[in-house]
């Protein structure tokens, strides 16, 4: 595992050491890149395919060990998600990245920032979260002994809000956003000790969300597709991916090709890139009354939104909005046609792609990676809600009880719970 040779401003470009944690560039605020020494990476980190029977790779996303921080993991299996072909088209591939611990993609980031996390001695995280970033730091923060403190919308996924509780974390929910989340947390880190693991707002969240971009060229047999639909909320992980890209090219991993077109999907009710995208703006502006049932992507005003918008440029893609109408549609044609219960979010994606298809922007012979970034049975209630169906009546269901705690002599003990509270942004 290589050293890290510095930390680099994504705006400015200035370098940062990373001997001791850090968030944001002090000079300008903007999201730290991490960095090697990419002649030393040459020699030292060899293809994960490639490396003798003695040397096998590690399971799931640290097997691209040479291209992540000396680090010692905190893992829980993540990575190496399935790349799983659409029956319907054998050019459309589907990354389910429901297969990872806690269901989502967030455990990549999540992983890694908390081993760099647990490296440094830090003993207490925050972080503002839309639901599955929540879920991932409390599993990852119980798994390497140190407090996570969350901060989640009042209406997120009752799954995000169970888990988050069952893992032993401080929960707090608010009646607001994911920016008055943030803007808590930030108010609050520096008097109750809490480093802010928040997205972008440290470099090594990006550096877990990279593998996707190594695995799925590596499950292409390292070449590029010429399209990847990627949901975007905070936008960490096409960030990531492109990164990842870059890395490939200077090592030498990938074949010749040109990167491919890279699309940031969005719900109509949430989309401040996509119409940033449509206006020619170098940035997002807020998106007031944001409304979707795809939480993951109601952020209304994501930190990285600049990198967004240029990485879509420059590769050629585009940045789509799709109504809740037709993101559920997409989703239960894929549940009854494919097999496959989507998250929201990752029906945006499949959605944009049929509707790219319709007005011939793509052709069903470009070969396409679609990202489902989470399981949609951890959206069960959101999306029973979305199709107004409603849960049969169980009150004659045989055995049906709760389950309770009870001393020696048989008496109920009273319930626990680390639940912080409700909090109504001013």
């Amino acid at each position: 595992m290589p050293a890290i040779a510095f930390l680099e401003c994504s705006r400015c470009h200035v370098h940062v050491s990373a001997a001791t944690p850090q968030t944001v560039c002090p000079a300008c605020a903007g999201a730290l890149y991490v960095r090697y020494e990419m002649d030393a990476l040459r020699q030292s980190a060899a293809r994960p395919d490639s490396q003798a029977a003695d040397r096998a790779p590690s399971p799931g996303m640290w097997r691209y060990a040479g291209v992540l921080p000396d680090v010692e993991p905190v893992t829980l299996g993540e990575g190496w998600t399935p790349m799983l072909s659409s029956r319907r088209n054998p050019n459309l591939f589907l990354k389910e990245e429901a297969n990872n611990p806690t269901g989502t993609f967030k455990a990549r980031g999540l992983s890694l920032a908390v081993s760099m996390a647990r490296n440094y001695g830090i003993k207490k995280l925050a972080v503002p979260s839309a639901g599955n970033a929540a879920g991932a730091l409390a599993a990852y923060a119980a798994a390497a002994g140190i407090e996570a403190n969350i901060f989640m919308p009042r209406d997120v996924p009752f799954a995000n809000y169970l888990e988050c509780v069952a893992y032993g974390a401080n929960v707090t929910l608010v009646d607001g956003l994911i920016s008055d989340c943030a803007r808590i947390i930030a108010e609050r880190s520096h008097q109750e000790g809490w480093f802010d693991i928040s997205t972008l707002k440290e470099p090594f969240r990006v550096e877990g969300k990279k593998t996707m971009g190594y695995e799925l060229v590596e499950q292409l047999g390292w070449e590029y597709p010429e399209a990847v639909f990627y949901p975007t909320g905070g936008g960490v992980g096409l960030i990531g991916m492109w990164k990842a890209f870059e890395e490939m090219e200077a090592l030498g991993w990938v074949r010749a090709g040109k990167r491919p077109r890279m699309f940031a999907l969005q719900s109509s009710g949430c989309a401040p890139v996509a119409r940033a995208f449509q206006q020619g703006a170098p940035v997002s502006q807020f998106f007031a009354n944001a409304n979707t049932f795809a939480s993951g992507l109601r952020v209304p005003k994501p930190y990285g939104d600049a990198i967004i918008l240029e990485i879509l440029r420059e590769s050629g893609g585009m940045a789509l909005d799709l109504p809740d109408e037709a993101i559920l549609a997409s989703l239960l044609d894929w549940a009854k046609h494919e097999g496959i219960l989507l998250s929201p979010e990752g029906a945006a994606a499949t959605a944009a792609y049929d509707q790219l298809i319709a007005t011939g922007d793509l052709k069903s012979s470009d070969r396409v990676v679609l990202f489902n970034t989470g399981a949609g049975l951890k959206y069960t209630d959101v999306i029973a809600e979305a199709m107004r169906l409603a849960r049969p009546n169980a009150s004659g269901v045989a055995g049906k009880s709760a389950v309770v705690e009870r001393d020696h002599r048989g008496i109920e003990l009273p319930a626990k719970s680390r639940v912080g509270g409700i909090i109504t942004p001013q």
